[in-house]
């Protein structure tokens, strides 16, 4: 980020110069020039921003309805309402990579983006990103929001499986 200093301000004869100076008219307008960048000079590719080059294993599946993904689960399902512009949703993407991998074998992890499916999100009136909430037996049972590190959400998760429906 660059750092800005400011300077003593112009003289009077600047301002007056500046004040008194007409307006060019459109016909005498041009664009500023800007010279070509150096063939020689040019950078590599930018390496990529921090979290946008996340490499998130998924399996995707496909189910004509969120109803069905819910009656097919074999496993309580803990659903992420996200949008892609929510910057504490996107803090969550390598979290719950990590919670994927340490209890895979107890909970499914689902993503569902409110922009696309504004129909889902509504039925569950999800008012903050991220919203997670916990599906036990297709039935909403435990439900929380916002951003956590990943030992907290294990908690909240283990504590939402442990407790009766």
């Amino acid at each position: 980020m660059a750092a800005f200093t400011t300077t003593a301000a112009p003289s009077a004869y600047a301002a007056a110069a500046v004040a008194r100076s007409p307006a060019p008219s459109p016909s005498q307008w041009a664009p500023p020039h800007r010279s070509p960048p150096a063939v020689g000079l040019r950078r590599e590719a930018a390496p990529p921003r921090r979290g946008a080059a996340l490499l998130v294993k998924a399996k995707k599946e496909t189910f004509s309805t969120f109803e069905e993904l819910l009656e097919k689960s074999e496993k309580p399902l803990l659903v992420d309402f996200y949008a892609t512009w929510c910057g504490p949703c996107q803090y969550m993407v390598p979290i719950l990579q990590e919670v994927h991998e340490k209890m895979s074998d107890k909970i499914n992890i689902v993503k569902i983006d409110t922009e696309k499916y504004t129909s889902i999100a509504n039925k569950y009136k999800i008012e903050a990103l991220p919203t997670f909430i916990i599906f036990k037996d297709g039935e909403p049972c435990y439900r929380f929001e916002g951003a956590l590190p990943a030992d907290q959400l294990i908690l909240q998760i283990e504590s939402a499986l442990e407790a009766p429906k």
